[in-house]
């Protein structure tokens, strides 16, 4: 057993740990306390919402709030958390705990289930993510939980929707326990900015967070401290999409689903809806109401997803930054990407031109597939899919009626898109083989 281990890739363990974590899921989630009284659920029912809540995606084939006991939403808790944290950041506090020395193989692990380039300082981004993540879920519950007082009489009501809401937002996992996501408090702008602050603090990536936090604690004026390419690149990219979002919704939504509402109110609609994209998947209105132009704008923003090394799914923001650019300079001419006074990787710009091939490649197929086993629209499956693989968690309300076969799809997709492609690709590919040799070089005639 330990010989194969040995000959296995570091992301092929990596992705038989999120399996081994789907299949204690199903286990937990099969225990009769985990339901209400009278309820039952079905096996394929809770393998989903085992792949949906360990890939923190929030697609769920029955409502959460009539279905599970307070214990199973603790589990659920407890599954999400394990998800958007990551189980290498997990794995690497309990082994601290029991005293176990961090080896080559198991930094490996790490670097390859947090997507990062090189093996350095990986124990202390595990432990940094740890704090941080934990810091921002125990203020939201906090604030939360004081502010549903208002809503709830019972304390533990109210704190236990305050713990749910705020670890579901920070890992953008999507569940809610209300029944209706956010939508009971569309008119609470508080509670939404709140939650668009999570969201937006678990999927703009953990080297970013601790990157601000260096910043904040940075005390020594004799240098100037500086961001590093990847945070810059990524948060103007993550800024730049919720704005676009947010500007294309309001005025695609402006005289239809928004017809009737102040501006204001229209235009946290379009705010929330376009954050949520990201890859939570918590809603303050039936997106099924939207336009068919929206819905499409909708899905390539989950078709993006969040970005690297946080809690979300999709090609992620930097692949879609890396491809813009190479476009902009590739239609000016120039052979060498430069950004922020810093070149960028050749082969990180072709990884990007892979990852979302791959990616485009996935869900045409998923398109074409489910169109031939399901009944729905093909933009109601598109939207599906691409929340699926950006493991957003939105929907226009189909994922229940779905066949087990369209079922087993989006779990795969889900699946995916929480191991991310760069990881499915090294599965698929192997151990990485150094050139022996080169053949001429030969042009061919391209466009």
């Amino acid at each position: 057993m330990k010989l194969f281990l040995k000959k296995l890739t570091p992301a092929r363990i990596i992705v038989g740990y999120y399996m081994l974590a789907v299949t204690i899921s199903v286990l937990m989630l099969r225990i009769p306390a985990v339901h209400l009284p009278g309820v039952e659920v079905s096996f394929i029912d809770s393998v989903f919402t085992a792949v949906s809540a360990v890939s923190v995606t929030g697609l769920t084939v029955v409502n959460i709030s009539e279905t599970y006991s307070v214990f199973g939403i603790f589990v659920l808790i407890l599954i999400f958390q394990l998800g958007g944290i990551g189980v290498m950041t997990l794995g690497t506090f309990f082994w601290l705990l029991l005293g176990k020395k961090i080896g080559l193989k198991e930094r490996q692990l790490i670097m390859v289930d947090q997507n990062q380039p090189n093996l350095s300082g990986l124990v202390n981004l595990m432990k940094d993510i740890l704090k941080i993540i934990l810091l921002i879920e125990l203020l939201g519950t906090l604030i939360l939980g004081v502010y549903f007082l208002k809503f709830y009489p019972d304390w533990k009501d109210a704190f236990l929707h305050g713990l749910f809401a705020s670890i579901s937002a920070t890992t953008n996992a999507g569940f809610d326990i209300t029944g209706q996501s956010l939508i009971p408090y569309a008119n609470d702008y508080f509670v939404q900015l709140i939650n668009i602050i999570l969201i937006t603090l678990g999927a703009i990536g953990f080297p970013v967070l601790i990157e601000l936090k260096q910043f904040l604690m940075h005390r020594d004026n004799s240098r100037i401290f500086r961001f590093s390419l990847f945070a810059k690149l990524t948060s103007i990219t993550f800024l730049a999409l919720l704005v676009f979002g947010t500007i294309v919704i309001l005025l695609l939504e402006w005289n239809h689903a928004f017809r009737g509402a102040s501006w204001h109110e229209s235009f946290f609609y379009a705010l929330f809806q376009s954050a949520t994209t990201r890859s939570s998947g918590l809603a303050t209105i039936d997106v099924s109401t939207f336009s068919q132009a929206t819905l499409i704008v909708m899905s390539g923003l989950m078709f993006i997803g969040a970005s690297p090394s946080s809690v979300g799914g999709g090609i992620r923001t930097t692949t879609f930054a890396l491809n813009i650019l190479y476009l902009y300079h590739f239609a000016n001419g120039n052979r060498h990407i430069k950004v922020f006074r810093r070149e960028l990787h050749e082969d990180d710009i072709r990884k990007a031109l892979a990852v979302t091939m791959l990616a485009f490649i996935l869900c045409s197929v998923s398109l074409v597939v489910l169109s031939i086993s399901e009944t729905h629209s093909l933009l109601a499956l598109l939207f599906e899919i691409c929340s699926a693989f950006g493991t957003t968690g939105l929907s226009m309300g189909i994922t229940p009626d779905l066949s087990t076969f369209g079922k087993c799809v989006i779990m795969l997709l889900m699946f995916i898109g929480r191991i991310g492609l760069p990881s499915f690709l090294f599965m698929i590919g192997g151990k990485e083989e150094k050139t022996k040799f080169h053949y001429p070089k030969e042009r061919v005639i391209i466009g």
